[in-house]
């Protein structure tokens, strides 16, 4: 069923009123317009207000949160409103990303229940880091992440038209309806981080495919920096919600057991480091995961 099917797009936006301005601007000019576009503003200080009664966008709908919700608070919101509207398919993107004119016709073409916008940076190199391998099986695995698309292939021409993948990014995710009927909605109480690679686990583990589609072109205006300050705020997020994922979904006692190990390390580590900073975090952020480790329920309310 690919003819009549209707499409919403969800866009969280916090601050970055430039962005999401060149974003909608995007939107506007597809060939297949979506039927309603709706934006989760995360109660944002700037001229993001400005900007969204300014946008002549078809369909569009802003939901103004009270307090920043995160990213994955907006999506969670974003796609609650999105489903219970009754549209057939869901389109997931940041305010940092602009689609080429065609890439919605591609998606939409494509009769498969999740589906991946194929990212690239404004010059055109393939910065697509869906993986390809997430393993929570090995123990020995640093990362779960041990392969993705841009590493695998290199380039957008040498990918063949369906690269299966094994994790999203909320910046080009697109999902029927039936998978939210089978998995419920993101998690909302990641904030920010590992949302979209929990919702992609749910979804296999359901039994769906996801298909990164070549040809659907995505373009992401800022750079790609994870490098985030690990004794920071940010820091927090990136060990609790790794941890959750673990903890969660580990397929044996000993992958469970990496958020213990690593967390053990950091902060036997951190004296000739100079890491205090992140051993608090790590410290913080394994007594946070463990209170996350039920699976969210399969709820749409």
């Amino acid at each position: 069923m690919t003819g009549h099917e209707t499409v919403a797009v969800v866009v969280v936006t916090y601050d970055r009123a430039d962005l999401l301005e060149r974003m909608l601007v995007g939107l506007a000019a597809l060939d297949r317009l979506p039927d309603a576009v709706i934006v989760v503003d995360n109660a944002s200080t700037d001229h993001t207000p400005a900007v969204l009664a300014a946008a002549t966008n078809p369909g569009l709908q802003v939901i103004r949160s009270d307090d920043n919700l995160g990213g994955a608070g907006g999506f969670h919101l974003g796609v609650r409103t999105a489903y219970a509207q009754g549209f057939d398919r869901i389109w997931l993107m940041d305010d940092d990303v602009v689609p080429a004119s065609g890439c919605l016709t591609v998606l939409m073409a494509r009769d498969e229940d999740c589906l991946m916008a194929v990212r690239e940076d404004t010059a055109g190199h393939l910065v697509e880091k869906a993986a390809t391998r997430f393993d929570l099986r090995n123990p020995l695995a640093i990362r779960p992440k041990t392969g993705m698309v841009e590493t695998d292939f290199g380039s957008r021409d040498r990918m063949p038209e369906l690269v299966e993948i094994e994790n999203v990014a909320f910046e080009g995710f697109m999902c029927r309806r039936a998978v939210v009927d089978a998995i419920g909605l993101p998690d909302p109480s990641y904030f920010i981080f590992y949302d979209d690679v929990d919702y992609a686990v749910r979804a296999r583990r359901a039994g769906f495919r996801i298909w990164a589609v070549r040809d659907a072109v995505l373009v992401r205006q800022l750079d790609f920096d994870q490098q985030h300050d690990l004794g920071g705020w940010k820091g927090y997020y990136m060990y609790r919600n790794l941890f959750v994922v673990h903890l969660r979904y580990g397929e044996n006692a000993l992958v469970r057991l990496k958020p213990w190990l690593v967390t053990a390390a950091v902060v036997l580590l951190s004296p000739v480091r100079g890491g205090r900073a992140e051993a608090r975090n790590v410290i913080r952020a394994m007594r946070d995961a463990r209170g996350m480790r039920a699976v969210p329920t399969r709820s749409v309310d």
